[in-house]
């Protein structure tokens, strides 16, 4: 393994954990105030885009730091977004 090979294991550690970071935050606060949908949607794009770019398809830091990532970010999204509609019903009196 050369040294830009383990210079790829920071963002496959990195990336992946800071947005575990912020899906387990949702997960106990139960509330996205002030969590930007657009912009982790921004990133999910971002990362995707960079895993075609870099034609590292089958690297495991490419697939875990990039690919992995995008699907963290796909489903904080969709934790933003469920969060965000139940604050809105309740605001409003829905029931849940």
């Amino acid at each position: 393994m050369n040294w830009i090979d383990l210079i790829g294991i920071v963002p496959a550690v990195i990336f992946p954990t800071a947005t575990l970071l912020q899906v387990v935050h949702l997960h106990r606060v139960q509330d996205a105030t002030g969590v930007s949908a657009l912009s982790w949607s921004a990133f999910a794009m971002g990362n995707l885009a960079l895993y075609i770019y870099t034609e590292k398809y089958l690297e495991w830091q490419a697939m875990i730091g990039m690919l992995g990532t995008a699907l963290l970010q796909l489903y904080l999204i969709a934790l933003i977004l469920h969060y965000q509609k139940n604050r809105r019903n309740s605001v409003a009196g829905v029931d849940k």
